[in-house]
């Protein structure tokens, strides 16, 4: 479409006024590990100054002077590892190293129950399982799409003489270089083209065996260049994909991927612009997916799902063992999400699981949780609270009723 647009109205909601008044929940969206008892962080997350009693007040010391009674720590670690995740796992938003983690874990929880000997906490879900992930296919180009499926032919053509590139740095002992063939199907939907970090960068080889080539010039020709521009289209080439393949199922493409693939890349466009092509084929060496490889940040590699994991079981055993030497109620919410997404979370007469709109658990966005989840991780609250405590909420039947809160969708609509 068009972009965003600014909607004639004007908002209710306002972040910037202090409110003046003193809260339970102090729950702020945003906040990692790290910023929980950071002096200060009502500066820079608008979310906590709207409820910070001074400007230098840390939530945790918020929290304390409040002399609760029983506290809960819920989801600490998770922004931890979903900001390395939805950005792609492309260094802007890094991992909480696991020591700093287990640092900060064990001394708020030693400041908490300083005050208040009781309360529960929780672990951190596997975040690679929500629908942000899942739910875009690595495979999305179809042949039948009338933008694409014409021009498959002449793909396959241009990709022909890099696959023929790769076939031949292969032969010369490059390992794995015809894997990165790209070849698009004219009878089955095919996988995007990626960049792939972690690949070797093969840009000055193709580059160079494209220039070597005899039919190489002739290839040219046929786009309508004059034969000078051979090198210029050789250096291209190896410049874009020095290190591309395409996807597998063993790739997670983020959910605000769906938007971009099949468009064009505006930033490629204006640099094969300037690098001399004219404007058709600069745009067809633009498209998001297909010619343009989807950057980092589209795409959890194998690579970065293993870091997310070993972060995640690492910040796991931290609050396991914290949890078991002060006796802390527990609530497995890794689990929760993992049988969720396996077999699907019983829940009063629903079963719900993690297909985004109709699962039932997950919201639009694929991460966070529909009121009807949030009814689910209230009532494994207190279950463990019940378990640990000698409560009776679930015995008493003093539990929220999942029917009575709404997903995504109406049931007219299934």
């Amino acid at each position: 479409g068009a972009g965003p647009v600014v909607l004639p109205a004007t908002p209710t909601t306002d972040v910037t006024i202090n409110l003046g008044a003193i809260f339970n929940n102090v729950g702020v969206p945003g906040a990692k590990s790290t910023h929980i008892d950071f002096n200060g962080y009502a500066s820079l997350n608008p979310y906590f100054g709207r409820m910070a009693t001074s400007a230098s007040i840390s939530m945790l010391e918020y929290a304390i002077a409040q002399n609760p009674t029983f506290f809960s720590l819920s989801e600490i670690g998770g922004n931890d590892v979903l900001g390395y995740a939805t950005s792609g796992g492309d260094g802007t938003d890094p991992l909480t190293p696991t020591a700093t983690f287990d640092f900060v874990f064990n001394d708020m929880v030693n400041q908490l129950t300083a005050v208040s000997p009781k309360g529960v906490v929780t672990n951190v879900p596997y975040v690679k399982d929500l629908p942000h992930f899942t739910t875009v296919p690595y495979a999305p180009l179809s042949p039948a799409n009338p933008s694409f499926g014409p021009l498959i032919p002449t793909l396959n053509g241009v990709f022909g003489q890099l696959n023929q590139v790769y076939a031949f740095l292969q032969s010369q002992g490059i390992s794995n270089a015809t894997e990165r063939s790209i070849v698009f199907s004219s009878t089955a939907a095919s996988a995007v083209v990626i960049k792939d970090e972690t690949l070797a960068n093969l840009s000055v080889q193709i580059e160079g065996v494209l220039n070597l080539s005899p039919t190489f010039p002739a290839f040219v020709q046929s786009f309508g260049l004059p034969v000078q521009a051979a090198p210029l289209v050789a250096n291209l080439l190896g410049t874009i994909y020095g290190q591309t393949r395409q996807a597998t199922a063993t790739d997670l493409l983020v959910l605000p991927s769906s938007s971009i693939i099949g468009t064009v890349n505006t930033t490629t466009y204006a640099n094969l612009l300037l690098a001399g092509l004219p404007p058709s084929l600069a745009g067809q060496f633009s498209v998001e997916g297909v010619t343009n490889p989807l950057a980092d940040k589209w795409v959890l590699l194998p690579s970065e799902q293993l870091e997310i994991k070993t972060a995640t079981d690492a910040y796991n055993a931290t609050i396991a063992s914290v949890a078991a030497s002060k006796g802390l109620a527990l609530v497995d919410l890794n689990a929760i999400l993992t049988k969720a997404t396996t077999t699907g979370f019983q829940s009063g007469n629903f079963t719900l699981t993690t297909k985004l709109v109709t699962g039932g658990l997950v919201s639009l966005d694929g991460i966070h949780l529909t009121a009807r989840g949030y009814t689910v991780m209230a009532n494994e609250f207190l279950k463990a609270i019940d378990a640990t405590y000698g409560s009776n909420f679930v015995a008493s039947g003093n539990v929220v009723k999942t029917g009575d809160y709404p997903t995504n969708y109406s049931p007219a609509l299934r």
